[in-house]
């Protein structure tokens, strides 16, 4: 789902009018551009948090099976994924007020949209891994490599959410290199 094409789509007629105002329009389009990408990064959470969800299950399962020694193990990836999906939600959608010094592109924000979007494609490798601890536990073996192993994917999606900002400042830089003189 393109969660540009759901924003543009909610335009209304007084909205359509009121873009024709100088200055206004390219505004509007920016913040559509946020909005899509707090809906994106929204999604990205919510199907975080499905899987943080299965993950709390299988503690209880371990539980229950009486193999309590590797709640704790679990419990690692549990909080980086619930770390995870805690900083999505409350990251910043690219805003700058009207009339900042410092001006958030069209670029950027496209390049943050782009961003999220892959991170929303690393999802699925968060569930195989799940998959696998599931599969572990189901069997009765190979559980500890599962869970670190799934402990290793949560880091390394917390790592390259931390690599968010660098997706602005990549392209700002860029366009900044581009309008100095040679």
């Amino acid at each position: 789902m393109d969660f540009k094409e759901v924003v543009d789509g909610a335009k209304g007629g007084f909205e359509e009018l009121i873009g024709k105002i100088p200055g206004y329009k390219g505004y509007k389009e920016k913040e559509l551009r946020r909005q899509a990408d707090k809906l994106l990064r929204g999604k990205v959470a919510d199907e975080l948090d499905v899987q943080r969800r299965r993950l709390s299950e299988l503690q209880m399962e371990l539980i229950h099976a009486g193999l309590i020694e590797y709640t704790d193990d679990l419990d690692r990836a549990v909080t980086k994924l619930q770390t995870l999906v805690d900083r999505i939600r409350t990251a910043s959608y690219g805003y700058r007020g009207f009339f900042d010094a410092v001006k958030v592109k069209e670029e950027q924000l496209d390049a943050l949209y782009a961003f999220d979007t892959e991170l929303l494609a690393s999802v699925p490798e968060a569930a195989a891994g799940i998959d696998e601890v599931a599969t572990a536990i189901e069997d009765g073996e190979g559980i500890p490599p599962a869970i670190k192993a799934l402990v290793r994917t949560a880091t390394q999606m917390n790592e390259q959410f931390s690599k968010r900002n660098e997706a602005i400042f990549q392209v700002g830089q860029e366009s900044f290199d581009q309008e100095l003189p040679a």
